[in-house]
């Protein structure tokens, strides 16, 4: 099935649209001239959902064309199936810019009649939104569910530009701040199994100052390379807790790999290192997860957050 690639709602709108519909039976949809309908909802001072009129001064954009406005939203079928949830991809809502001439039938217009704090359930005609908004042919789903395009939204904040520069500039910290915190729980978690993996295998270890362990098992002479200079390497990379084996040079012919050393060709435990072996050397190396392949992880084999072990060779470099 064809995935379309919108902003999706908060989980808490389903129930939230679901609600306003149950308080209100006899609630019909508005038509807008372009055909777009919508049903406007609001608390009352009990707390209560209830339908919004419009007044005159709440045609789309009258007072709030080059704004902003950040809105939760979902995305459903004519049939109720949802498409698409927007907190369940960004915990924040996603930001609206309302133009001066929003394009008729088009979701930036619906959007525009919302104020902060406005709930809202949209009905489009499919083949007028997807050309307004979302410039590309209907996808043969929607037709067969009615042909038409739900939209939940609800609206939190209605910004200047320079306002949501500053708000975005604040989340943006915000997110560096927990993805730091995180990666330090992660980095301790991980030096953790490395020292016990150490212990028990009576393995004597060094650690670059960046932090990758290695246990030099053979010496080799002279220099190790600098920083530029193209290496070639004889590995096996394992998952270091479970012992799988998910790549080696045996796999390729044993021809060693060539890369320019410390210039980001390869993993940062990698170049950290290589960079330590002198040519001939033999070593394993124990990287943890951040200087590897991280949350991501790496294909099948390559969970997220994996401590990985390489035996590698230095067979030279130039």
């Amino acid at each position: 099935m064809m995935r379309i690639f919108l902003i999706s709602a908060v989980s808490a709108l389903l129930a939230l649209g679901q609600s306003a519909q149950a308080q209100t039976p006899g609630a019909e949809f508005t038509r807008l001239p372009t055909g777009t309908e919508y049903r406007i909802f609001r608390k009352n001072a009990s707390g209560q959902y209830q339908p919004r009129a419009l007044a005159p001064a709440d045609a789309p954009y009258a007072s709030r064309a080059g704004m902003i406005l950040t809105v939760y939203m979902e995305f459903r079928t004519g049939r109720d199936s949802v498409l698409m949830n927007s907190r369940r991809m960004q915990p924040t809502p996603q930001p609206v810019a309302l133009p001066t001439e929003p394009v008729r039938g088009s979701l930036e217009e619906a959007l525009g009649l919302l104020l902060p704090g406005d709930s809202a359930v949209f009905r489009f005609p499919a083949d007028t939104v997807f050309a307004k908004t979302f410039r590309q042919p209907v996808p043969s789903f929607i037709r067969q569910s009615g042909n038409s395009l739900v939209v939940l939204a609800s609206a939190r904040q209605l910004l200047s530009v320079a306002e949501m520069t500053a708000y975005q500039e604040k989340l943006k910290a915000q997110y560096s701040e927990q993805a730091q915190r995180a990666a330090i729980a992660q980095t301790m978690k991980d030096v953790t199994l490395i020292q016990a993996y150490l212990k028990k295998n009576k393995l004597v270890a060094k650690k670059t100052v960046g932090g990758t362990y290695y246990v030099v098992t053979r010496l080799g002479k002279g220099l190790p390379p600098k920083k530029g200079q193209t290496v070639r390497v004889l590995y096996k990379g394992t998952v270091m807790t479970t012992g799988k084996e998910f790549d080696s040079s045996a796999k390729h012919g044993n021809e060693p790999i060539a890369f320019p050393l410390g210039v980001g060709q390869v993993i940062a435990g990698w170049d950290q290192g290589i960079a330590m072996l002198p040519k001939g050397s033999k070593a394993i190396l124990l990287i943890p997860s951040l200087l590897g392949y991280g949350t991501r992880g790496a294909g099948a084999d390559i969970p997220a957050n994996a401590v990985l072990r390489f035996d590698v060779e230095l067979v030279d470099f130039k």
